[in-house]
């Protein structure tokens, strides 16, 4: 309320408070200071402070139209300036063409003969700022303190000043001539002042107000019209003759309820504010969690995809060292055959040209049929093929990468469109709706709902396959599809493909869960209606192998990819291809060969997990890692929950994860192994395996539940 209750001039609490036109306040004394004498002759745009309700007020866009001599200002320059950045003139004698100028709303009224006296003084606001003094008085500062005075503790009534104790003790000390000097506590003095104040406030508030054009008469009536109280002289002499006027009193209760009523409604606004800005409050933290949390899950979702072109990246590069090879194995078999024929052709050549020296001619008949058959069948052997090259230098392998290039690219969030948008969206959206109804009935048609395929849909443990084709030929061709799936539990649909193809397959799906698909076409007319909704059920329980994309290079998989082995004496870690989220799920592994007892891991982990150490080092894995004696469970590198008992050769290891009830349990050779190894489980999981040279595995899935929990 502190603002409401200082002058917009002085920026201290109202004194003598009077009322200008605009219904806006100045103390007394500061609107002597703002008074301006407008030139001879001239008459400002604003009417005289008659008291008259309805004169007209100069909008801001005009008056910034005036030259300085048309406001009021610039003939003059100010002296002062007060608190609030409003110009203060210095005081001037009441002239006969002088205005005042509201520094609020900056709306001038000019003055008449009677000057400030026209104004009507406030003597409600008086009477609050009075109040609210006395309610400030209960806490009194000292005032001898240098910087940042603390509570007074005396009072001394001769002096009339507060001190605090430092300041009495050094500035009143009780001896000398102040000795007879009477101390009082603050509180004493101040409720003797406050009584006081309190004494002229209601002083103030009992005088009646007389009327601004009759000193000698008391409001007794309200006009309607000009909005004013109005005295029964005013009435008399005609000046409201012919206005509506009410009784002071009834207008006075009817318009208190009217604020009342008012104030009941800004109430409530208020209250609801306050919520408002608590609910605010609250979503600036939520949105620096989950803002942190969506980058961790960005960076995360693009390490993976670098991860995964670095693994394609090795793959390639193995490639082409193979073809390497193959291209240097064959050019040096060609060098050394060459080489070795070209060498019998030379000793042959030398052979020949001594034998053609001898001048024996007997001799020289006797083989001379023979070389001739061997210089002819010498030259045959070098035909054309055998002196080109059998493979070119240039390697033959062709790394398309623009589409994948374009698809990073074009890498971007999707906006779910039952979702709530974001402001950018909201404003794209917007454009678009706008550009939609400037279209009006010129908009072309949009692609007809496409046919799901039944018979070519399927789905394949947690995987959905689903095709579609458009039944008619549409007006505008067709540019793309949007594939949309559920939740799995009747929730919201999200995009899952957008392109040109008409089969796609969705991958990362919950096992037995049944899942809603729609599909719709789009075009340069526009995007069409969505296709009748299909039912896709996953697998109740789950088939799946050893994933050879995610394992270590150590590691070798044969049988499918259903048994693995590693060629490292160090722990090697493989991942399985399907990937859990809720359901109930078990799955055995069978020892096919266990040497010098080695301790291999299993259980499960995220994809991002380590592969070159034990399962269950870091943090992304949770497993049981055991030897022929006994097992411990291990996560983040913590041993827990030691159980006797081992494996060999043809036992079996099973693992159940129950993200029902968000654990994990493991069994040897059918048995339950220990208590429930982990709890409170959440996210998504992968079976995994960690072994090294001396252990292989062979996976066994698409198992039912055990039935012997402990």
């Amino acid at each position: 309320m502190d603002e409401e209750l200082k002058c917009p001039v002085c920026g201290s609490l109202f004194k003598d408070p009077i009322i200008l036109p605009c219904s806006h306040n100045v103390c007394s004394a500061c609107a002597r200071n703002i008074i301006v004498q407008t030139p001879e002759g001239e008459t400002p745009p604003h009417n005289r402070a008659s008291g008259n309700s309805d004169y007209d007020y100069l909008d801001m866009d005009k008056m910034s139209m005036y030259s300085e001599t048309d406001s009021g200002y610039g003939s003059y320059t100010p002296c002062l300036k007060s608190p609030n950045g409003v110009r203060v003139f210095p005081p001037s004698l009441v002239h006969r063409h002088c205005s005042i100028t509201c520094p609020l709303c900056h709306r001038s009224v000019s003055l008449d003969e009677r000057g400030l006296r026209g104004f009507p003084r406030n003597r409600l606001l008086e009477a609050i700022v009075s109040r609210y003094q006395q309610n400030r008085a209960a806490s009194v500062k000292c005032q001898l303190c240098d910087r940042n005075p603390v509570d007074a503790t005396v009072m001394c009534e001769q002096c009339d000043v507060f001190y605090c104790t430092p300041c009495q003790q050094r500035c009143h000390p009780s001896r000398g001539p102040l000795a007879k000097h009477k101390l009082v506590p603050p509180t004493q003095a101040a409720g003797a002042a406050s009584q006081e104040q309190q004494q002229q406030g209601n002083a103030i508030a009992r005088k009646p107000a007389t009327c601004i054009d009759h000193e000698a008469e008391n409001y007794s009536m309200y006009c309607l019209n000009c909005k004013i109280p109005v005295c029964y002289q005013c009435l008399e002499e005609g000046k409201h003759g012919k206005h509506d006027v009410k009784p002071l009193a009834a207008m006075w209760k009817q318009h208190k309820c009217q604020l009342s009523q008012a104030l009941n409604g800004v109430s409530d606004k208020a209250k609801d504010a306050k919520e408002f800005l608590v609910q605010l409050k609250n979503m600036l933290q939520q949105i620096q969690e989950n803002g942190v949390e969506f980058e961790a899950c960005l960076v995360a979702q693009c390490d993976s995809l670098i991860e995964a072109l670095t693994r394609q990246k090795a793959k390639l590069l193995t490639k082409v060292t193979k073809e390497r090879e193959c291209k240097l194995k064959v050019v040096r078999d060609q060098i050394t055959h060459c080489t070795m024929k070209l060498r019998q052709t030379t000793g042959m050549m030398e052979f020949c040209l001594e034998v053609i020296k001898e001048n024996d001619p007997s001799g020289f008949l006797q083989i001379s049929d023979a070389l001739i058959k061997r210089v002819q069948s010498s030259q045959e052997q070098w035909v054309k093929g055998a002196l080109e090259p059998k493979v070119s230098p240039e390697f033959a392998l062709t790394l398309n990468t623009d589409p994948l290039l374009q698809s990073i690219l074009q890498l971007d969030f999707t906006q779910n469109k039952d979702e709530q948008e974001t402001p950018l969206m909201k404003q794209m959206h917007a454009g678009g709706q706008k550009e939609t109804e400037n279209a009006g009935a010129d908009t072309p048609t949009v692609p007809p709902p496409p046919l799901l395929q039944l018979e070519k849909c399927c789905t394949r443990n947690n995987s959905a396959t689903l095709a579609w084709r458009i039944t008619t030929t549409p007006v505008f061709p067709v540019e793309g599809y949007v594939l949309e799936l559920d939740d799995g539990n009747g929730g919201q649909y999200r995009e899952v493909y957008v392109g040109k193809e008409t089969v796609c397959t969705v991958d990362g799906l919950h096992f037995n869960s049944s899942y809603n698909a729609r599909v719709k076409a789009y075009s340069s007319a526009g995007v069409g209606p969505y296709s009748k909704t299909v039912v896709l059920k996953t697998s109740d329980v789950a088939w799946f192998t050893f994933d050879s994309s995610t394992a270590h290079r150590d590691i070798v998989l044969s049988n499918d990819n259903q048994t693995a082995s590693c060629n490292s004496y160090d722990d090697r870690v493989v991942l399985g291809t399907a990937a859990f989220s809720k359901g109930v799920h078990y799955w055995e592994l069978t020892i096919d060969r266990y040497d010098n007892h080695p301790d291999p891991a299993f259980g499960v982990a995220r994809i991002n997990a380590m592969k070159d150490v034990m399962l269950g080092k870091d943090d992304k894995a949770w497993a049981m890692y055991v030897d022929n004696n006994r097992s411990w469970f291990m996560h983040n590198n913590s041993h827990t929950s030691r159980a006797e008992g081992g494996i060999t050769k043809g036992s079996t290891v099973g693992i159940l994860l129950d993200l029902t009830k968000h654990t994990l349990t493991f069994f040897i050779n059918k048995e339950q192994h220990g208590p429930v190894a982990f709890e409170n489980l959440e996210g998504v999981f992968m079976p995994a395996v960690s072994l090294n040279r001396n252990v292989q595995v062979t996976l066994i899935t698409g198992l039912e539940v055990p039935k012997n929990m402990k």
